[in-house]
């Protein structure tokens, strides 16, 4: 049995050694700070569950800029420098709902690199509000459109000037999914987090990269592990950063064949999971993370023993000014 308190306990102590960083190095002295984040066993609201089965949720606010994103961002970032693609000259040009551009912001302040991210008008308050303090240039497509129209405006704004940008293209980039495969990675935390007990992993489809590249690694690890993909139940829904697979632009780097199953999580179910984890795990999270564990608890309430992981993907703390509180 693994201690719930004790992975979250660790992660504090080792922050307190490596979050004292230098500034004045080419590589974000904010890289050191991505990942190793905390995961915390879910009690109260999977109290219902078989007690041989264990459900636990990897605390991705924990990463600087507060969410999973930033370890998409930093591997694509950290890729084009490597090759040449990026550079203070450059501009990273890339369409985004919010967590990512913020991911994006963040780091790129931090190494002098100019970022203009497109996003739907209807993002909230709060997101545009962060992206503006770290001075990033943001531009705003039809919020009917949603994602998609904001791909098809990064598309039309690089075609016209491709010299001027980095593309960084996070839909089909593979140094998105490449985040969550490589060594260290998001996989392998979860397997020493587990000590290789997990049996199941459950999470949303945004880009796909977190579950392509988190899935990939683990059945390399251990074939057997059940990998479950969630995408809200329509295209119309207020899941933020989540996808509908069928209507939606799909990322190349989206492969439906890694999944063993494709679940859908409805909208009053996410957001009433969200309201339930703050008042009764003291986790304040966003709706798409309340999402992933209505979804992990489904798939738990059918076993009768196994270890489940999904993914918070972030805070709550950017969706204070949304009216589902």
């Amino acid at each position: 049995m693994i201690d719930q308190y004790t992975p979250l306990l660790s992660h504090l102590a080792r922050s307190s050694r490596t979050r004292i960083s230098n500034h004045s190095t080419m590589q974000s002295a904010l890289a050191p700070l991505v990942g190793n984040t905390p995961l915390i066993r879910l009690t109260r609201v999977a109290a219902h569950i078989h007690p041989k089965v264990e459900v636990y949720a990897k605390a991705e606010w924990f990463n600087p800029s507060g969410s999973v994103k930033d370890r998409a961002a930093l591997n694509i970032i950290r890729t084009a420098l490597d090759e040449g693609l990026l550079s203070k000259d450059k501009v990273l040009l890339d369409a985004t709902s919010g967590n990512m551009g913020i991911a994006y912001a963040m780091l790129c302040a931090s190494l002098e690199i100019h970022v203009k991210l497109v996003m739907p008008a209807n993002v909230n308050h709060e997101r545009k509000v962060i992206l503006s303090a770290y001075g990033a240039e943001m531009v705003f497509t039809d919020p009917m459109l949603g994602s998609n129209g904001a791909i098809e405006k990064a598309n039309e704004i690089n075609a016209k000037e491709p010299g001027r940008y980095f593309y960084a293209n996070q839909y089909d980039n593979n140094a998105n999914w490449l985040a969550h495969y490589q060594p260290g990675g998001t996989a392998d935390e979860i397997w020493q987090q587990t000590h290789g007990r997990i049996t199941y992993f459950v999470t949303g489809l945004g880009t796909s990269g977190t579950f392509i590249g988190t899935s990939r690694r683990l059945k390399e690890l251990n074939p057997a592990i059940t990998c479950i993909s969630l995408q809200p139940d329509s295209a119309l829904n207020g899941i933020e950063g989540w996808k509908y697979m069928p209507s939606a632009i799909k990322p190349r780097i989206y492969d439906e064949t890694v999944a063993n199953r494709l679940l859908e999580i409805q909208t009053e179910e996410a957001q009433y999971m969200t309201r339930r984890l703050a008042k009764e795990e003291g986790l304040f999270v966003s709706p798409s993370a309340g999402a992933a564990v209505a979804g992990a608890l489904g798939v738990a309430e059918h076993l009768n023993e196994g270890v489940i992981v999904t993914v918070l993907a972030d805070g709550g703390y950017k969706y204070v000014s949304e009216r589902f509180w």
